[in-house]
C-alpha cells in the first residue's frame, strides 16, 4: 500500500506511530478493497494487521469531522477490545479532526447518548449497548456510511440479531467484516445483508 495514496493526516499519524508502511499482506489488500466502498469480509489470524488496516481504511473514508452524527458504527465484542480499537483509533488519526467514541455495556446508557448526540464520527460499541442504544433513539442513522463488525468469530451464529437490527436501521452503507478464520454462517449473514461483497483471506 502506497502511502501516497492516503491523506497526509493519516501518513503523519502513521509516521508517528511507527508504521512507515503498511506492507502486511492483510492492510496492503484490505485498505484499497476499503477505499473502494464495497462490502467486504476480511479474514485472517490475530495480529495479522487486521484492526489497522480496519482503523486506516475508516479514517482515509472519513476524512475529516463533518455534522453531528455518526458516519462509521463498529461493533466489537467486549468493552476492552472496544477501548483497544479507540486507543489505535487516536493514535493514528491524531492528525485528523475525526470525533470516535466508545459504548459498553455496564456504563450509564444516558450519557452514552447525550455523548452520541453532541456529535461524532466514529462510534464504537458492544452488540448489547448498541442495541439499547437503538431501542432509546440514541443513533441517528440517516449519515452511516460504513457499518463494520470486528472479531465476527466472537459471535454465535444463532445470535447474529444485534447484527441484522442495525443493517435493518442503514439505507445505504459499506459493511465490512473482519474474523480470525471463515465460518459457513457467514454466507447466510453475507445474503441478508451485505451486497456483492468480496472476501481477503489471508493464513
Amino acid at each position: 500500500m502506497n502511502f501516497k495514496k492516503l491523506t497526509p493526516e493519516l501518513v503523519s499519524g502513521l509516521n508517528d506511530a511507527g508504521l512507515t508502511d503498511t506492507t502486511l499482506k492483510i492492510q496492503s489488500l484490505a485498505i484499497p478493497q476499503i477505499k473502494s466502498g464495497g462490502d467486504l469480509f476480511m479474514i485472517a489470524p490475530n495480529k495479522s494487521g487486521k484492526s489497522t488496516a480496519l482503523v486506516i481504511g475508516v479514517i482515509q473514508q472519513l476524512k475529516e469531522a463533518f455534522e453531528q452524527v455518526p458516519r462509521a458504527i463498529i461493533m466489537v465484542s467486549t468493552k476492552d477490545e472496544a477501548n483497544k480499537l479507540e486507543e489505535l483509533f487516536n493514535t493514528i488519526g491524531r492528525y485528523t479532526d475525526l470525533r470516535v467514541f466508545t459504548a459498553f455495556d455496564g456504563g450509564i446508557l444516558q450519557y452514552q447518548k447525550d455523548m452520541i448526540y453532541e456529535g461524532l464520527d466514529v462510534l464504537i460499541g458492544t452488540p448489547r449497548r448498541l442495541n439499547e442504544l437503538t431501542k432509546v433513539n440514541g443513533i441517528y442513522f440517516t449519515n452511516v456510511k460504513m457499518f463494520i463488525v470486528d472479531d465476527l468469530n466472537k459471535y454465535p451464529s444463532n445470535k447474529y440479531d444485534p447484527i441484522y437490527q442495525i443493517a435493518n436501521k442503514i439505507e445505504k452503507a459499506q459493511l465490512i467484516m473482519t474474523a480470525d478464520k471463515w465460518n459457513d454462517s457467514f454466507e447466510r449473514l453475507s445474503e441478508l445483508i451485505m451486497k456483492t461483497p468480496k472476501t481477503i483471506e489471508v493464513e
